[in-house]
């Protein structure tokens, strides 16, 4: 009797045990091994205990006699969410792997993701990581195809869910999960009767692998086999595939723009639609209405633009200014009451306004063709981004990544990018407008505030009370909500005091420009013009990036 040989399940591996599985036979070189006890300095004041290697493994081997790094997350520390010390080892070998590219050798870069997104314990630490993760993938895509593995388990979500939307391919199995918000927060942020996280069928029929890879959204499904997943890894790596889903602002706004939306939609019908299987047809065209919600953003928008806006929807503000010379294009997300995507009514990032956000960035990129470039200026008063099951069906992290990849590729083709803070900036809305700025400037008030999460989300997810939260933003400023704690960690080029936030005056729009002049100049002669100038700021040297570029220094030791 024949008897097929077992299979090696990639969901049971650990993190380090999925990286050995795929390398070539004694060709893993682990980097800041464990031993080495770079642990998150901010664990402990917590209460929680670390782990040595802080949940990520990280590794050079070759694949097939390819030379590959190879990033995995253990999703069983701290529900694979990233701090300063785990999105430093990410961030930081995928900046190796560029210079090495940059210099002629390719290598191509695996993630293996298992996470929640965002270490809630250590929040703005893993946001800024998370943003130059984002910048690195962006880059390397230009030498080498991003390849990002979802075996399973818990999937990838919050801006790691961003971060897997910027590969170049997604590979997932059936157990795998990929969006932007979990189900449990949408619950918390929206109700159960938007998501009721306790239906595990609702979850993997909306976000799961088979669903994805239907719908487009990812690129292969595998079974949970480490040799299948093998075959496909190199597969990619011999086509040297590049999805332009990423790029293809026109074909999604197509049809969301004539998606009837005040219906739950139907998974079937999306993963026809998307695939392109099924034709658009126009069920309800959105009718552009001014809204007459204030905000922060819209106030400071029309301050320094006037009536002018070329967007095609209200809850997007575009406009093309010359001032002293300088060409600009501002970028607002403001309130819009009417907008038939009832979840980001009050000024949240949307699926729309990410992909319009793209669509904006790639016409002026190729308008201006690296010949006397626009500075950008996303004025960011973002409240965070849409909690609802539509949003996620449709794919909230893509058009998230949609955005970042255009805002990181406007500042590779040379056009500076000085954003500007006069509210809230929160979570994945953040990262997808703003969080991509060769500076970052913001206003000294106590409702600017940065941060990951909404504070109950926030407090259900580290399983603390309001209270407690409170209590330990005391320990760990990177916690809190306040610019002023955000800017102990060196991110901020600028906070600005005697500046009216909530009623900007004439006077405070020339301060203002000012500022966002004295940037420019700053950027065209620093030794940091990139989003590098947040761990080389004097404050993130002395204090705020300590750890972040510790573990850059010992990988740049141990790369030889």
């Amino acid at each position: 009797m024949m008897f097929n040989q077992l299979k090696e399940s990639v969901v049971e591996l650990n993190a380090r045990e999925r990286i050995k599985s795929i390398l070539d036979d004694n060709t893993f070189v682990e980097l800041i091994k464990p031993y080495e006890q770079f642990e998150s300095p901010h664990l402990q004041k917590q209460g929680i205990v670390p782990q040595s290697d802080d949940g990520v493994t990280i590794a050079k081997g070759l694949l097939n006699k390819n030379k590959v790094t190879v990033i995995s997350i253990e999703g069983e520390f701290q529900g694979g969410g990233i701090g300063e010390v785990s999105g430093a080892k990410i961030a930081g070998i995928l900046e190796r792997t560029l210079e090495s590219c940059k210099n002629g050798e390719l290598i191509i870069p695996i993630i293996l993701f298992d996470t929640g997104g965002v270490r809630l314990q250590e929040a703005n630490y893993g946001l800024l990581s998370i943003a130059e993760i984002h910048s690195a993938i962006v880059e390397l895509r230009k030498y080498v195809p991003v390849i990002a593995v979802l075996p399973g388990k818990i999937g990838s979500f919050g801006g790691m869910g961003i971060t897997a939307g910027l590969c170049s391919a997604i590979i997932m199995t059936k157990e795998a999960r990929l969006g932007l918000n979990g189900p449990e927060v949408i619950e918390q942020e929206a109700g159960i009767r938007e998501f009721d996280s306790s239906d595990r069928i609702l979850t993997w029929q909306t976000i799961g692998g088979e669903q994805r890879v239907k719908s487009g959204l990812a690129d292969y499904l595998i079974g949970d086999d480490v040799e299948e997943l093998k075959e496909t890894l190199h597969e990619i790596i011999e086509k040297d595939y590049q999805s332009e889903r990423v790029k293809s602002y026109d074909y999604y706004l197509n049809i969301l723009n004539n998606l009837n939306v005040e219906k739950r939609l139907s998974t079937d019908e999306i993963a026809q639609l998307y695939s392109g299987s099924e034709k658009v047809t126009t069920s309800q065209q959105y009718m552009k209405k001014n809204s007459t919600i204030e905000s922060r953003g819209r106030k400071w928008f029309e301050l320094l633009c006037g009536d002018e806006n070329i967007s095609e929807i209200p809850s997007l503000l575009v406009a093309d200014k010359e001032i002293n010379g300088r060409k600009y294009r501002f970028i607002a997300i403001v309130p819009d009451e009417n907008n038939v995507y009832p979840r980001v009514r009050n000024g949240e990032f949307g699926i729309r306004e990410g992909w319009y956000i793209a669509k904006y960035l790639w016409e002026m990129i190729n308008e201006d063709g690296g010949k006397n470039p626009r500075t950008v200026v996303p004025i960011v008063d973002v409240p965070g981004q849409a909690y609802g099951y539509n949003e996620e069906l449709l794919g909230l992290h893509q058009a998230c990544a949609a955005a970042v990849f255009a805002y990181a590729n406007a500042r590779i083709n040379k056009h500076k990018i000085v954003t500007f803070i006069p509210g809230k900036a929160i979570s994945g809305a953040f990262l997808s407008h703003g969080l991509q700025g060769n500076r970052l400037i913001a206003v000294n008030d106590k409702e600017v505030n940065v941060h990951v999460m909404s504070k109950k989300s926030a407090a259900l997810i580290t399983q603390r009370t309001l209270e407690e939260l409170e209590e330990a933003t005391k320990n760990i400023p990177a916690m809190a909500y306040d610019v002023e704690s955000f800017s102990t960690l060196g991110a901020l080029s600028h906070l600005l005091d005697n500046i009216n936030v909530e009623n900007p005056t004439k006077e405070d729009k020339v301060k203002m420009i000012k500022v966002i002049e004295e940037s420019v100049d700053e950027i065209e002669i620093s030794d940091y013009p990139e989003i590098s100038f947040r761990i080389n700021s004097e404050i993130a040297k002395k204090q705020g990036r300590i750890a972040s570029i510790q573990v850059r220094e010992k990988i740049k030791e141990q790369w030889k």
